[in-house]
């Protein structure tokens, strides 16, 4: 079986184009066989207030992309060019491999791969935050 597996808590919700689905009382998982299908956990889910850092603002623009509120074709500049700026920050070869990972998805039209791939980084952002306030 190809395609994307969802592993849900219970209760748990995901916006799959651009429906949003709850999960019952169980775990469970979900095979998504559509390719392209547009899929946001929204646990993980950046709200607008939330967007104040370089990395938060390329996964919200990822995440509109998956939510429907932008077209693929609209944001993928926007998306290249807020990687590229990030790849000037993140020079570690741990970053620069997630930030390669996450074009590679871009350049597929992977959205949800790419946004997974970035999230990994804004931990590391947090720390470059509060390493340059100190």
């Amino acid at each position: 079986m190809s395609g994307l597996v969802l592993k849900l808590g219970p209760r748990e919700r995901v916006l799959i184009n651009g429906a949003v689905v709850e999960n019952g009382d169980r775990r469970t998982r979900l095979a998504i066989l559509t390719p392209n299908a547009n899929i946001l956990r929204l646990r993980d889910a950046i709200h607008p207030e939330q967007v104040n850092t370089p990395v938060r603002r390329v996964c919200y623009i990822a995440q509109l992309v998956l939510s429907g509120d932008i077209d693929f074709a609209e944001a993928k500049g926007q998306l290249l060019r807020g990687m590229e700026q990030l790849s000037q920050v993140f020079t570690d070869p741990d970053s620069r491999a997630q930030l390669d990972r996450a074009t590679d998805y871009l350049s597929e039209g992977q959205v949800y791969h790419m946004l997974k791939a970035l999230r990994t980084l804004l931990a590391r952002e947090e720390r470059l935050m509060a390493t340059r306030e100190h």
